[in-house]
């Protein structure tokens, strides 16, 4: 049996299903080992737990916005699990030492990212060099998307040694209950209330849309943040135009009857890696209108097919909203496409990719045979 360990900062939603496969594939010993239960801005409620686990002592520092985890026992973790395999999500302190270790015993390492090209192109120097000696060294790749296999390709990471891991929710969960479901919401947006998110230009759309369409438009906001205040405000004034509804945070359990009763997505987010919530929305069956800044934009989210892609330009933005508000039949026919796009991008796939990603690392390092089912 192949022991693998798994070093990530916390608890996702996103991934604890995935890993509670894993653990139940008879060829895997799996243990995840936590820098820390749950990130300070993340108040997500998560999912059942069904696979060895171990949280570290927090250590958390905060360096422009991002969350820096140093805990090094994560050495005496390792050392007590002794995995044959090593997977680590990042390139905190706490992910090197875990790499290190690798080095020291003479195990193999997997690198994860749900990063890409765009997301990594301000690195400094230091963390480009970091990075390149890990790589090189590396018996195994995991991505999140296409975008982060062509940041391994930049690196000039054998595809042949890479492997997708998508980020996935409970599609069977959100999918529409009913096609008739009656569509209260013309626009919804999911998430954190921040300036980074734009949920501000959100409204801005939906505003320039009812002056467009010359009726009052509907609009739910999902989600908590500095923004709230300030947005409700906002919505206020402009409660002739827009009919707003604050529904706050929102559990896992709540989402897909706040999803499935509207018409449109609005992820006009400035910068995101991926962005799970698009796949919450293609899974209630929804058109998704996204900026070019996130990584479901064009692998998701497919411009003209189940939604649009296009510049932060609220003209552009309000062009496309209305183009589907206009057109029942095509609001229809995007949304049926947003369900079978989202398919393939369940957590039964998430966990095939990381199961063969470490018994390739495995099989690499140990010398005695070849990468197989590469993506």
């Amino acid at each position: 049996m192949l022991k693998l360990a798994i070093v990530v900062n916390e608890l996702p939603p996103c991934r604890i299903p995935v890993f509670n496969l894993i653990a139940r594939n008879p060829s895997i010993s799996l243990q995840v080992i936590f820098c820390c239960r749950r990130e300070p801005n993340h108040l997500w409620d998560l999912p059942p737990v069904a696979f060895d686990h171990v949280f570290l002592r927090e250590s958390i520092r905060t360096v422009q916005g991002r969350y820096i985890h140093n805990n090094p026992d994560v050495l005496v973790a390792l050392s007590r699990f002794r995995p044959d395999v090593v997977l680590g999500n990042g390139f905190n302190p706490t992910h090197l030492y875990a790499f290190a270790w690798t080095r020291l015993m003479r195990r193999a390492y997997i690198a994860m990212t749900d990063g890409t090209m765009q997301s990594e192109q301000s690195l400094s120097n230091l963390h480009v060099r970091l990075r390149r000696y890990v790589y090189q060294r590396a018996g195994a790749f995991v991505a999140a998307s296409q975008g982060g296999l062509a940041l391994y390709r930049s690196y000039k990471v054998p595809a042949a040694r890479c492997f997708r891991s998508c980020l996935a929710v409970d599609n069977a969960r959100f999918h529409p209950q009913d096609v008739k479901t009656k569509k209260k919401w013309d626009f919804v947006f999911s998430g954190r209330l921040e300036a980074g998110k734009q949920p501000e230009f959100a409204m801005d759309v939906a505003l320039q849309c009812a002056q467009r369409i010359g009726r009052r438009l509907t609009m739910l906001y999902v989600g908590l943040g500095s923004e709230d205040a300030a947005l409700r405000t906002l919505a206020e004034k402009r409660n002739q135009q827009l009919s707003i509804r604050f529904h706050g945070f929102a559990s896992q359990g709540e989402l897909p009857e706040l999803y499935r009763p509207a018409k449109i997505f609005l992820f006009p987010t400035r910068a995101d890696v991926w962005g799970v919530v698009a796949n919450e929305a293609c899974a209630a069956g929804l058109p998704v209108i996204v900026s070019p800044h996130v990584g479901v934009a064009d692998e998701l989210v497919v411009d003209g097919h189940n939604g649009y892609v296009r510049p932060l330009n609220t003209q552009a933005w309000a062009d496309c909203a209305l183009d589907l508000l206009e057109n029942s039949d095509r609001l229809r026919a995007m949304g049926e496409r947003s369900l079978l796009l989202v398919k393939p991008y369940c957590f039964e796939s998430a966990a095939e990719g990381i199961i063969d990603a470490a018994i390739a690392a495995h099989e690499v390092f140990s010398g005695y045979a070849s990468v197989s089912r590469p993506v």
